[in-house]
């Protein structure tokens, strides 16, 4: 089946079931306007977080990996009453610009964009007893993933869903001898996520306008 064919069921499902929303559009047109690379979740892939996020009634949703916000303003939109979500960013231009469509999104009271490198701060959240949090979605460089898992557990609680993007890379993830730093980080988080008794994950491929790719889900299921 052709790339044409993926992405044309892509449109047909966003035009469909994926309400238009005039934030999240200007959120991705002023993303490319900026020069953000154009590595944003799909409008189905953002729409299903945002059901995840309801689905579990998410009061407290860490993100890491903010981008220009787009994933951020669909998970931020289905926070519950009083509910925060915080989302990580390293890069100050990024932040400047999610800040800007967040604020657009009339949703600065809910979300902060946090500057700085996740490993540190993740770190930093334990230490402060920010967490648990109920939702946390990890879309950064791939090589830190393993990392970045293994920090999301410490900040998660029996219940807590652990979403990680872009974990298939168009099917390189068998590839035990690939030189690719992204392929082999995901290997790591495969094999953390293995051994993590306190979590049962998967991993669904999807295909689509971003490609042949997929999600790694963990469900924390033990303190």
């Amino acid at each position: 089946m052709s790339k044409e064919r993926w992405n044309a069921v892509d449109r047909y499902v966003t035009e469909l079931l994926v309400k238009p929303d005039p934030d999240l559009k200007a959120a991705l047109r002023d993303s490319v306007k900026a020069g953000l690379p154009p590595i944003n979740v799909s409008p189905p892939q953002g729409k299903l977080l945002h059901m995840l996020a309801r689905m579990q009634g998410a009061r407290k949703i860490l993100e890491v990996g903010t981008l220009g916000g787009y994933s951020t303003i669909w998970m931020g939109s289905a926070l519950a009453p009083g509910g925060k979500l915080l989302s990580l960013e390293v890069d100050r231009a990024h932040a400047e610009v999610a800040r800007k469509n967040i604020a657009r999104a009339g949703l600065s009271k809910a979300v902060e964009v946090r500057l700085g490198n996740a490993l540190e701060t993740m770190p930093k959240l334990v230490s402060e007893g920010v967490g648990p949090f109920d939702l946390i979605f990890i879309d950064a460089d791939k090589p830190s993933n393993p990392k970045y898992f293994a920090w999301a557990v410490k900040l998660s609680r029996k219940g807590t869903v652990i979403i990680v993007d872009n974990v298939v890379r168009d099917g390189a993830v068998v590839d035990a001898r690939s030189r690719d730093e992204s392929v082999q980080g995901v290997r790591k988080l495969n094999e953390v996520m293995a051994a993590e008794k306190k979590v049962i994950a998967t991993t669904i491929q999807t295909v689509g306008i971003k490609g042949y790719d997929g999600f790694a889900m963990a469900l924390v299921v033990a303190d």
